[in-house]
């Protein structure tokens, strides 16, 4: 048995106790704990400890210092179970303490999946332009279940999947770039996908643009495109071969038939009275 014949408070750390034990006659430090072990366990001058208390003792402000750190990672935002588990595993948390922590936490309603998967959805639909499909994703990798995650995705509805694409699409898609109306599409399509949206939500909001297509943006872009390829093919290729590759090559494009016709009549005619 050991005596504790002094206990101080350290200089940096108010809330932490130095614990001081008899070495025969003379005084050794012993350890040091947190101000809820001292109080837990009654802890006083001339108190006698025995070894195996000594390392309980020990051992009880490890889990603590660990739950304290475990505390103040969660101070910044709500983590994951998964996150707290990692956050431990990297402190090099012994894995039985880890159990205990993690319980503690649980049953102090500061680990809560299902929560921190709805105020993640929430905060990613306001503050975002991803899709529920990606953020279901981001859910997923910080270790959320399946089940939690689909289900807290269903919170992100319809109506403002399709209000946040028209919104993007209206700033992304633009009326002046030398390239199809359909081409924009496709690629504004992909990127949404690629973003997380849902197809049918997609399908939806792009079917609406339509309406807003401006023919002679149409006109100008494919005079563009056309004029390019007029310039790389004519000098090996003339006549109906020559009108086929523009044809091809415009139609690849997302032209339609009929301005792709019109610029033909127009431009080979020119190409041909040019070499008359």
């Amino acid at each position: 048995m050991r005596k504790i014949t002094r206990i101080t408070t350290q200089k940096k750390h108010k809330n932490r106790y130095n614990i001081f034990l008899n070495e025969g006659q003379d005084e050794k430090y012993g350890f040091s704990v947190d101000e809820t072990i001292l109080i837990e366990y009654k802890l006083r001058k001339g108190l006698e400890l025995d070894d195996s208390m000594i390392t309980t003792l020990v051992q009880k402000d490890n889990v603590h210092k660990s739950y304290t750190q475990a505390i103040n990672f969660l101070s910044y935002r709500m983590r994951t179970k998964k996150e707290i588990y990692d956050y431990l595993v990297k402190k090099e948390v012994e894995p039985e303490h880890i159990t205990q922590i993690m319980e503690k936490l649980e049953s102090q309603n500061l680990l809560d999946d299902k929560l921190f998967a709805e105020m993640f959805v929430r905060t990613r639909m306001n503050t975002s332009s991803k899709g529920p499909l990606l953020i279901k994703k981001e859910l997923l990798e910080k270790g959320v279940s399946a089940s939690i995650a689909a289900s807290a995705v269903e919170n992100y509805p319809y109506e403002i999947q399709y209000e946040k694409i028209l919104k993007w699409v209206d700033k992304k898609l633009n009326r002046g770039k030398k390239e199809s109306f359909r081409k924009q599409k496709q690629k504004l399509q992909g990127t949404l996908m690629q973003k997380g949206f849902t197809q049918d939500v997609i399908k939806d909001a792009l079917a609406n643009i339509n309406e807003e297509k401006d023919e002679d943006a149409e006109w100008d872009a494919l005079i563009y495109q056309g004029e390019k390829l007029l310039r790389k093919h004519q000098v090996k290729l003339d006549g109906y071969e020559l009108r086929n590759k523009l044809k091809e090559g415009l139609f690849r494009k997302g032209f339609s038939i009929e301005l792709i016709n019109r610029f033909l009549d127009e431009s080979l005619d020119k190409t041909h009275d040019h070499y008359e």
